[in-house]
C-alpha cells in the first residue's frame, strides 16, 4: 500500500463533523521560511476530504503545514442552531514532519470556537 495524507475535522461545539471547512496543504522549504501550496480542499458532510491531500508518488518526506480555515467555517454557521459565539480562532496551522512517505499520515482536528486539539491518528 502506498502512503497518503488524510485529515478530518470534528466540531466539538455541536458534536458533529465540520462540513464545509477549507483546508490547505503547504510544504515548508528548509530554513528559508518559504512555503509552497500543494493542495486545497473542503471538508464534506462527514468532516473529511473526498480524496487524500497527498498519495502515492506525490507523497514526499519533509516539513508540511495544514492550514484549517476555522474562522470562515464558524462565520458560515452564524445563525444556525443556537450559535451566537464569535470564534476566537481564525486559522489553525498544524505543522508536521513526514519521514516515511510510504506510511499513512492521518491528522484529525477537533475544534471549538475557543480552542482546538490535534494528534496523529491511525
Amino acid at each position: 500500500m502506498s502512503g497518503r495524507l488524510t485529515t478530518h475535522v470534528l466540531d466539538l461545539s455541536n458534536g458533529q463533523p465540520a462540513s464545509g471547512m477549507k483546508v490547505e496543504l503547504y510544504m515548508l522549504a528548509g530554513g528559508s521560511g518559504l512555503s509552497i501550496r500543494l493542495a486545497e480542499a473542503v471538508t464534506n458532510r462527514d468532516g473529511r476530504l473526498d480524496a487524500p491531500l497527498m498519495s502515492g508518488q506525490d507523497m514526499k518526506q519533509g516539513m508540511f503545514e495544514l492550514l484549517f480555515h476555522v474562522g470562515a467555517y464558524y462565520d458560515g454557521r452564524q445563525g444556525r442552531e443556537s450559535e451566537a459565539t464569535t470564534p476566537f480562532l481564525e486559522q489553525v496551522p498544524v505543522r508536521f514532519k513526514i519521514e516515511a512517505a510510504k506510511e499513512h499520515y492521518h491528522i484529525p482536528l477537533l475544534i471549538a470556537p475557543g480552542g482546538y486539539s490535534t494528534y496523529r491518528g491511525s
